[in-house]
């Protein structure tokens, strides 16, 4: 797939907006590693080739393993790659990336409600709204994947 547009260098304003976005997410306080299962959740729901290269990187350099990378996909199927909190959060972003009916289910967000302080869970919101954005450029756009290489590692060591 040929990449579209640069909006990057098409609108500079916007594109300065998202990592100011990104940062406010880093800034919760919401562990790492859930918000990047969380990203690659949500890139893979929609259909992010870009976002789901980088955020595998990313979470295999925070010493993800590769069995749970794999079946993310079907999380619900296999309880016991993940926990409690982290089943919660891929069930809220899943409900609030779809919004099905323009609404996120009661049972989600009981589900949710039980791991999460009303201030995490506005945090996770804010961490689903970011990455939904960022998919959105890069999937209208048809940026290309492959090229990201992850900062993790560097950070962590």
């Amino acid at each position: 797939m040929q990449e579209r547009s640069r909006y990057r260098a098409a609108y500079p304003d916007a594109y300065k907006a998202m990592p100011t976005l990104s940062q406010a997410v880093e800034k919760t306080g919401l562990a790492p590693q859930l918000v990047d299962l969380v990203n690659y959740r949500v890139s893979q729901r929609n259909g992010c080739a870009f976002c789901l290269d980088m955020h595998s990187k990313d979470l295999r350099a925070r010493g993800e393993t590769e069995q749970r990378l794999y079946m993310i996909g079907a999380w619900r199927e296999a309880p016991q790659l993940y926990g409690d909190r982290e089943r919660a959060a891929l069930a809220w972003a899943e409900a609030v990336t779809r919004l099905e009916h323009q609404q996120v289910p009661d049972a989600v967000y009981t589900l949710a409600s039980r791991q999460f302080s009303a201030a995490e869970l506005t945090q996770l919101t804010l961490a689903v709204v970011a990455i939904n954005a960022w998919n959105r450029f890069n999937v209208a756009f048809h940026t290309p994947a492959g090229s990201y290489n992850s900062t993790i590692a560097s950070k962590t060591a």
